[in-house]
């Protein structure tokens, strides 16, 4: 078996063991030697290509759509609040209730 070959294997390996949820990324990190972030890159790199397992060529399968839209909602929801509370952050301390 070729290096690259050893690679996937070893990826795979990381992300079905991932996907099982049964030990946390900082504790998968430390078993195979890699960073949690890259363990969540293979994840999410994993579940994006799946659907070409069975001949839905790069879709991305409904439940990664639904959790995409949630995120992008919440971002918005994020960015709708924080503006609010700049806003009333300036407001109080114009009318002299905030504290400095």
């Amino acid at each position: 078996m070729g290096k690259k070959a050893s690679f996937t294997a070893f990826k795979t390996k990381v992300v079905l063991d991932a996907l099982k949820e049964k030990e946390t990324l900082s504790e998968l990190a430390k078993k195979y030697g890699v960073a949690p972030k890259q363990i969540t890159d293979w994840k999410k790199e994993f579940l994006e290509k799946s659907g070409s397992v069975f001949g839905e060529e790069h879709s991305e399968s409904k439940e990664l759509k639904s959790l995409k839209a949630e995120n992008e909602r919440l971002l918005k929801k994020v960015g709708q609040l924080t503006i609010e509370v700049d806003f009333f952050a300036e407001a109080c301390e114009a009318a002299g209730l905030k504290r400095k």
